[in-house]
C-alpha cells in the first residue's frame, strides 16, 4: 500500500506561480514513476509531467516551458513548480504513483486526493 498526499493547490491570478506537493507513504519502494494528473471541470482526467524513477520527465504540449516536476527519493516527494499559470490551468490535480510489485511484473497505481488549483484571469 502507498498513500499519497497531494498539497499546495489554491487561487492565483493569471500569470502567477504554485507549487504542488505529493507525499508518499507506505511501501515507497515498490514505486517507479511517478505523475501529476489534471482534471479539469467537465473533462476527463488528463496527464500533466510524469518523471521515472531514473529522472526522466515527461510533460504535456500545454504545460511545456512552464511547469517543471520533480522527485525527491530520499524524502519521498512529488513537486510540480507551475509558472505563468493560465486560466485553462484550473482543475484538481492529482499526484500518481506508478508501482510494481518485488520480482514480479505485476503494476498498480496509486492515487492522492487531490488539490485544487483555480487560476483566475
Amino acid at each position: 500500500q502507498v498513500q499519497l498526499v497531494e498539497s499546495g493547490g489554491g487561487l492565483v491570478q493569471a500569470g502567477g506561480s504554485l507549487r504542488l506537493s505529493c507525499d508518499a507513504s507506505g511501501s515507497v519502494f515498490m514505486i517507479e514513476d511517478m505523475s501529476w494528473y489534471r482534471q479539469s471541470p467537465g473533462k476527463q482526467r488528463d496527464l500533466v509531467a510524469s518523471i521515472t524513477s531514473g529522472g526522466s520527465t515527461n510533460y504535456a504540449d500545454s504545460v511545456k516551458g512552464r511547469f517543471t516536476i520533480s522527485r525527491d527519493i530520499r524524502t519521498n516527494t512529488l513537486s510540480l513548480q507551475m509558472n505563468s499559470l493560465k486560466p485553462e490551468d484550473t482543475g484538481d490535480y492529482y499526484c500518481n504513483a506508478d508501482t510494481r510489485a518485488p520480482g514480479t511484473s505485476l503494476h498498480y497505481d496509486y492515487w492522492g486526493q487531490g488539490t485544487q488549483v483555480t487560476v483566475s484571469s
